[in-house]
């Protein structure tokens, strides 16, 4: 017994550690309350959407955010939240990385003249660490275009085909 190698559980232990971050994340998102302290200063996001830059650093996700803050209202609705471990890409070991799949709700506000109007998004997002914790890459995909269309697109679908 005293001569087996300790296992290393550095992976697992990084990754609940890391999986707090991304779930107080997904809470601060739909208070619309981020906590950009989460973020490495190196922070890089994936724009995963169709004619995008290929990234935003923090300070362009901080705009971004602040635009769909003033439009949209964002709830969580999957229960419970499944996190699962990631892996690093090359090794293909668990690196303390957190992903997870859950749908959104996301809402326009009503108006005096309009109606709220709300559109679930099925959604996959990804969280990257560095060695001091802090979220260095992130990236999500769902389909942003079929959500724009129910939430602003034009209401009569008969028409588009015709």
């Amino acid at each position: 017994m005293g001569c087996q190698e300790k296992k290393d559980n550095s992976a697992n232990e990084a990754f609940a550690k890391n999986s707090e971050t991304v779930m107080a994340n997904i809470q601060n998102w739909q208070n619309e309350t981020p906590d950009y302290s989460t973020y490495s200063d190196k922070f890089v996001l994936r724009d995963t959407g169709i004619n995008g830059k290929d990234s935003l650093s923090l300070a362009e996700m901080k705009e971004s955010d602040k635009m769909l803050f003033k439009n949209l209202d964002f709830k969580f609705l999957t229960d419970p939240i499944v996190l699962l471990p990631g892996v690093n890409p090359q090794t293909k070991e668990p690196d303390g990385s957190v992903r997870y799949y859950g749908n959104w709700q996301v809402t326009v506000p009503a108006t005096d003249s309009t109606e709220a109007k709300s559109a679930v998004l099925k959604y996959y997002e990804s969280f990257d660490f560095d060695a001091d914790g802090k979220i260095i890459y992130q990236q999500g995909y769902g389909d942003f275009g079929g959500l724009m269309d129910a939430l602003y697109g034009d209401d009569d679908q008969d028409s588009m085909e015709e």
